[in-house]
């Protein structure tokens, strides 16, 4: 049974609902079985699969040789299986590229989007709905009856066979996919469409800063283009937040430009945006160097403006 959604009506800059139910649609699961299929998936990420307990999930990538990111995803286990969570389009370039190695491993990899139903919640009384329903969760990862939840801070992604989910929000107000988004944005998280697969090394899109680099596991594939960005540098972009408005009906490929002294010129790329009315709120990746204040607007609207809005998290080396 599918679910119904509404369309959120709700500022992009103002508070959302108490109790804010997502269908997260846009987003699938790769699943990966078989006896080798950890440690194959452990050679192919930036994530260290091996050490990754029953109750974490974490944030990881999957490169091509030259270090480019072919997706982006958070990862965890259910049982046997472990799950790769990432926009669904994005499996479509992701899962062949997988398979492709995986026949030389005990391991089957396959698309599992169609079996599990993708809810997010949010709000005040997130912490609330989630404990009536499935006791208090203190976890990273928490296994339930009829699926898992993961624990993002206030936030949470419940991972649920079809029937239950559809029990499960019964007469409740469902939004769209895009009310998760901008939390997502919000939150700083690359989303990688599969327009932006094999441009983007980790580090630009600031994986270090979520936890989604190990740089004690060894060998993956990418690795040493990662591992170069860090110890001898040469990175020269990362991911900013930004919000504004604009008359245009962006998409991904909708240029934006920052303000210099000789004019404006051509300033990074998005990664993944919401839009309401004429107000829009992205993630784009930008020269590391753009300073707080820049001026930034999308190129066919030279009325539009944008503004870099502080990231949650520090990209500072630790």
């Amino acid at each position: 049974m599918t679910i119904a959604v509404s369309t959120p009506t709700w500022d992009l800059d103002a508070s959302m609902p108490p109790l804010m139910l997502a269908n997260l649609s846009h987003l699938g699961l790769i699943k990966v079985v078989g006896e080798q299929g950890r440690s194959f998936i452990h050679g192919q990420v930036t994530t260290d699969i091996s050490s990754l307990a029953a109750n974490q999930w974490r944030w990881g990538a999957h490169c091509d040789p030259k270090g480019k990111m072919i997706a982006s995803f958070r990862t965890f286990a259910i049982q046997e299986a472990l799950l790769m969570l990432l926009p669904r389009e994005t499996i479509d370039v992701d899962l062949p590229q997988l398979q492709k190695y995986a026949v030389f491993s005990k391991a089957t990899l396959t698309n599992a989007s169609d079996e599990w139903t993708l809810l997010g919640v949010a709000g005040e009384q997130a912490v609330q709905f989630v404990t009536q329903h499935f006791g208090e969760l203190t976890e990273e990862l928490t296994l339930v009856e009829h699926g898992a939840i993961l624990k993002d801070a206030d936030r949470f992604i419940l991972v649920l066979q079809p029937d239950a989910a559809t029990t499960l929000v019964g007469e409740q107000t469902v939004f769209d996919a895009s009310a998760w988004q901008a939390l997502e944005i919000a939150a700083g998280y690359p989303n990688l469409a599969p327009s932006h697969a094999n441009q983007y090394v980790p580090q630009m899109c600031n994986l270090q800063a979520i936890n989604g680099i190990s740089f004690n596991k060894g060998c993956y594939m990418g690795q040493e283009t990662v591992a170069r960005m860090k110890y001898r540098g040469g990175n020269k972009r990362a991911l900013y937040i930004l919000h504004g408005s604009t008359s245009l009906n962006i998409n991904l490929e909708t240029s934006i430009e920052i303000e210099l002294e000789d004019g404006y010129r051509k300033g990074g790329q998005i990664i993944e945006f919401v839009q309401r009315g004429n107000q829009v709120l992205l993630t784009a990746v930008l020269a590391n160097d753009t300073e707080n204040d820049a001026k930034l607007r999308f190129a066919d609207d030279e009325q539009s403006s944008l503004r870099i809005q502080a990231l949650p998290y520090s990209l500072e080396e630790a």
